[in-house]
């Protein structure tokens, strides 16, 4: 799930909780036919915001799952009505035909084994239910206000981790899913503080050298002097069900 060789999401849980935040297409997506009845998890829950806010809002039954420890500490600490558990993506402790909605947000790119998770996905979902994943097309990638703007280091980094729309509909096809469809949603906004940059609470910011790093933040903080930075907020919704 969010593993990778030269980076452990342990170090910046903090600054995921303090930093990181819905995004309100995805949410609203989301929600659509949840209901207090429903069975609802979160693969890659990280701090909880998603998973939270859904059960927050519809009184759904929540569960959230990721392989950082501290990570789930977080969202333990933040919701005592979620259940979160210690799990990776292709080998989840949950029932067969169990949930009425599985989903990840910007964590599909740190699962590699593909065919796994979509298997156990297929496998713990109810007849006809639904599967989420929300992630970044190449065309995203390219044009992210402001991370490649500032960071421009931080687009091969990203084209390396994430898998194209293509393969993930492949994968999903090859499972067994149905009724595969695909939206993009967007969100602008003003940026009038770096301190989610500063602090590195991006995976990809990890991933490219100092230098890159305070070349970027020196830049974007010079920019925020002059008042707020205009944004966009994209992804990429890739649905499927269970047949």
């Amino acid at each position: 799930m969010r593993k990778n060789k030269s980076f452990s999401f342990d170090k910046i849980a903090g600054q995921y909780a303090r930093y990181r935040e819905t995004h309100p297409g995805v949410l609203r997506s989301l929600l659509i036919n949840i209901s207090k009845d429903s069975k609802v998890l979160e693969v890659g829950c990280g701090t909880g915001n998603y998973i939270i806010m859904i059960n927050l809002i519809s009184g759904c039954q929540s569960w959230g799952i990721d392989i950082s420890r501290e990570m789930l500490s977080k969202a333990q600490d933040r919701s005592k009505s979620v259940n979160f558990k210690l799990s990776d993506a292709s080998k989840m402790d949950f029932l067969d035909n169990f949930f009425d909605l599985v989903f990840s947000v910007n964590v599909i790119h740190h699962i590699k084994d593909l065919h796994g998770y979509f298997k156990e996905s297929y496998r713990v979902l109810k007849e006809g239910a639904r599967i989420l994943t929300v992630t970044d097309s190449e065309w995203i990638l390219r044009n992210r206000r402001p991370l490649t703007r500032y960071f421009p280091e931080t687009l091969d980094v990203d084209l390396k981790r994430y898998h194209s729309i293509e393969k993930i509909r492949k994968v999903m096809q090859d499972t067994g899913f149905v009724n595969i469809r695909e939206e993009m949603t967007e969100y602008y906004y003003y940026l009038e503080d770096a301190g989610a940059y500063r602090e590195k609470s991006f995976s990809s910011l990890n991933l490219i050298s100092e230098d890159a790093f305070k070349k970027g933040i020196k830049r974007m903080e010079e920019d925020l002097k002059m008042g707020p930075i205009p944004c966009v907020s994209r992804f990429t919704l890739l649905w499927g069900e269970k047949e």
